[in-house]
């Protein structure tokens, strides 16, 4: 076959086959020309498709699965290096805003969308970004289980709820003695003559607003005034307008 051809092409040298060999390595070499993106497998330990910047990938590279495990898995043995990075230059805004996040998990289903899980060390994760930011958002409303939320600016719920409570102190004092009930943030109170009574409070009370009000159904006044800083006068007077004996609740609020 090959004499036959020879046979019937001018000069019969190597033109023939300089030809030939043309045409084969065209036909090897397109497949590789067109496939410098889509199309082309995934060459490990490099960049893919290609180094060079213009050749990205122009459409999503989907990875479809059906098994009971992960559609894929990715995992790095070293001891320094992660399992992924993904990055990306999306505004803000995210999907409602037609602006698709490096990362999002869709759970088609009414199973968790997400997990992280840490086998050691002080913290399972990090969020950082500008310190006026939001960490994210949610319009889930229910309990986060586990959550602990008892720490504001490194205080306790019970440490704010009592330094709360410490700005309204009151006390409860009886009219007959003076004597000093019920309280919070008073210390002591007496009696020094009819009608006339003291209550001293642990903390300076002149820049704080006082509430006092007699005990009982009948009719009287009640009048309050600073000693110093941290006492305060009361006086208690009948329906006539006398100084007369009557319990009362003082309330200070700072």
């Amino acid at each position: 076959m090959l004499k036959r051809i020879r046979s019937r092409v001018p000069g019969r040298g190597n033109g023939p086959w300089i030809l030939v060999s043309a045409v084969g390595v065209a036909l090897i070499a397109t497949p590789f020309a067109v496939a410098a993106g889509e199309g082309r497998p995934l060459d490990g330990g490099a960049r893919n498709p290609s180094p060079d910047a213009r050749r990205a990938y122009t459409k999503e590279t989907e990875i479809i699965a059906s098994v009971n495990t992960y559609g894929t898995r990715q995992s790095n043995k070293s001891s320094n290096g992660g399992g992924a990075v993904y990055g990306c230059r999306s505004r803000s805004g995210g999907t409602p805003k037609g602006n698709e996040p490096c990362v999002r998990a869709s759970n088609l289903e009414d199973g968790r969308a997400f997990e992280f899980n840490a086998n050691g060390g002080p913290e399972v994760g990090s969020i950082t970004g500008p310190a006026t930011a939001a960490p994210f958002t949610t319009t889930a409303k229910g309990v986060a289980t586990g959550l602990n939320a008892d720490q504001v600016d490194g205080q306790s719920a019970s440490e704010i709820v009592a330094a709360a409570q410490a700005l309204n102190k009151f006390a409860f004092v009886n009219g007959a003695d003076g004597a000093l009930g019920e309280k919070r943030g008073a210390t002591t109170s007496g009696r020094s003559a009819t009608g006339i009574y003291s209550v001293d409070f642990s903390s300076d009370v002149s820049k704080c607003a006082r509430i006092a009000t007699i005990t009982g159904t009948a009719a009287g006044q009640v009048a309050t005034d600073l000693t110093d800083a941290d006492t305060v006068a009361v006086r208690t007077f009948d329906g006539a307008g006398a100084l007369a004996d009557r319990s009362f609740h003082l309330t200070v609020t700072c």
